[in-house]
């Protein structure tokens, strides 16, 4: 091989091997999406409580299926940068008077969740 092939093979090798640490050096925002929500504020459900006292704690629920109105989705998504993404679930279940009857997803229920409300 010729000094100009190796000279040549060498600079492109540089430069594809280059996108990548540049890609890295390259800001990226954060990308925050849906009901940022707190253990200290799912502590504060408990069992019974209806969804306007429901709304009050956490927020108006990021989606509401039209044929399942009793379950309500909160849903937060993150993209951080260069990092992998983290998304979270809460699905909470209400009976047909309007009241909570259940949680489920990535939070854990608080420790007075089962202490009905009047």
């Amino acid at each position: 091989m010729s000094w100009k092939n190796i000279a040549a093979l060498t600079l492109a090798l540089s430069l594809l091997s280059g996108c990548s640490v540049i890609e890295k050096l390259v800001y990226r925002i954060d990308i925050n999406q849906g009901n940022y929500l707190e253990q200290s504020d799912i502590d504060t459900l408990r069992m019974g409580m209806n969804k306007e006292q429901v709304r009050y704690v956490l927020g108006s629920p990021m989606l509401v299926e039209p044929s399942y109105p009793d379950t309500w989705y909160y849903v937060y998504y993150q993209q951080p940068g260069h990092e992998d993404s983290v998304q979270k679930n809460l699905i909470l279940a209400f009976d047909a008077q309007n009241k909570l009857t259940g949680m489920k997803g990535d939070y854990q229920p608080g420790p007075n969740f089962l202490t009905a409300i009047n």
